[in-house]
């Protein structure tokens, strides 16, 4: 039988972390990083270990739309400031906050406990990005000379300079020696080549040997060095959104867990989630939330929080944000905050509280083996245990919004609830509400 190699080694906390996203436009009405530093105890309350930024850099402001992305379009903003496409990455844009802004953010986030990623684009750059008159060979050209762009329309970098290369490793050098950040989510990881990323780990771990760097793509070689994490779009994107969609069923979420257990080097962490701004961008007003129904993404977030790898929670997610957002300015709506005190609001903040008082409190949720379990409802149910030594813990989940009756021939034994909802587990039967779920450590 083939081995699979290991994975890096990567710091002992990480695996019983939370992380959550905060993209500023939407996270506050002022959308800005002041305002959501005074979000940051909330997060701690919650039980978040890990908040990562989405890009704080100055975007660039050309009006030629032909060098806008098709999802620009669609979105109607006639704005042209969009965050991933970059001017200057050594600046914070004005319409998030000043230098020592980003400093008392990231000083509240360490005094509460939690680190702080920020996102780093170094795929494409915008059209008129400040290093292009001196260094137009920063970005790759055409025969003719003409800016190549990319899937976006974006001028591409140019990764066979390795003076650009440079520029970027003393880019990322310069956030985490000056600002005291604790790593970065890559967006576009995949598309830059993987020995830069190489690179750029040795010389951030010289400025912090637990330095977290997460690759927004799912190149399978990515966590022998370079990355700490990888995202999930062919788990969390396609098979558990076309399941909660109800146009798949429960084992096409099993199925894709499995292919990605064979296909990752052993120990690799993916993050899991169901909502991100690309996603809630792409959703207009139909997001998941509202989609799936509250009831719907509660039995998601159980799954999130009680399978392998790092549960993801998106602006306003742990009170049951559902109104639009995007990524480009002036044509969607905020975090409704006022929600946290409603019915809906406040017992998804205590859903996830608990959850991530589970993930820290409890090794098999974080450490133990995944250990499916066969049900003779496999279209609507999945069950699992997480195992850890003796501890052993069950999951049940019913992704379907109505109710359902499961037998787990292997999973008999004695459970004590840990966190349920809408359902009962007596000798081995599950009785299921509509999107039931029953998490229970073994007697």
């Amino acid at each position: 039988m083939e081995t699979r190699p290991q994975a890096r080694e990567f710091p002992s906390w990480l695996k019983s972390s939370v992380m959550y996203q905060v993209f500023l436009r939407r996270f506050t009405a002022e959308g800005t990083i002041k305002a959501a530093e005074a979000k940051l105890p909330m997060l701690a309350e919650l039980g978040v270990d890990l908040v990562y930024l989405c890009p704080i850099c100055v975007a660039d402001e050309h009006m030629d739309k032909d060098g806008w992305s098709p999802r620009h379009h669609a979105s109607k903003s006639e704005d042209p400031r969009n965050p991933y496409r970059i001017a200057d990455y050594y600046t914070i844009d004005p319409e998030y906050g000043t230098d020592q802004d980003l400093h008392d953010f990231v000083a509240a986030a360490h005094k509460l406990g939690m680190r702080v990623l920020l996102d780093i684009v170094f795929f494409h750059c915008g059209p008129t990005a400040v290093f292009l008159q001196e260094h137009p060979d920063f970005v790759v050209r055409e025969e003719d000379g003409t800016v190549k762009v990319g899937s976006w329309r974006f001028p591409m970098l140019n990764f066979a300079s390795n003076e650009l290369r440079e520029y970027l490793w003393d880019n990322l050098e310069y956030w985490m020696r000056e600002f005291a950040v604790d790593g970065y989510r890559c967006d576009v990881s995949s598309a830059v080549p993987l020995d830069f990323w190489v690179e750029a780990r040795k010389r951030l771990e010289v400025l912090n040997p637990e330095v977290i760097v997460l690759s927004e793509g799912e190149r399978k070689t990515d966590q022998l060095y370079a990355f700490d994490m990888n995202y999930t779009f062919a788990w969390s994107n396609r098979a558990l959104a076309s399941v909660f969609r109800g146009e798949q069923p429960a084992t096409t979420a099993r199925e894709r867990w499995e292919v990605d257990a064979k296909e990752y080097p052993e120990g690799a962490l993916l993050i899991r989630y169901t909502d991100n701004h690309d996603i809630a961008n792409d959703a207009f007003e139909n997001r998941p939330e509202r989609a799936w129904t509250h009831a719907g993404m509660d039995a998601a977030l159980a799954l999130l929080f009680t399978l392998d790898g790092i549960p993801f929670l998106y602006n306003g997610q742990e009170i049951a944000d559902e109104v639009r957002h995007s990524i480009y300015y002036g044509v969607a709506e905020t975090v409704q905050w006022d929600l946290a005190e409603s019915e809906v609001g406040s017992k998804r903040f205590a859903l996830v509280q608990t959850f991530c008082n589970l993930r820290h409190s409890e090794a098999a949720m974080a450490e133990g083996k995944v250990v499916w379990l066969d049900n003779d409802v496999p279209e609507a149910v999945l069950s699992f245990l997480r195992e850890a030594g003796d501890e052993q813990i069950l999951v049940v989940v019913n992704t379907r919004n109505q109710a359902v009756s499961a037998t787990l021939p292997k999973g008999g034994g004695s459970f004590v609830a840990l966190v349920s909802a809408n359902a009962t587990l007596a000798n081995g039967k599950a009785e299921l509400g509509p999107y039931g779920f029953f998490v229970g450590k073994r007697k």
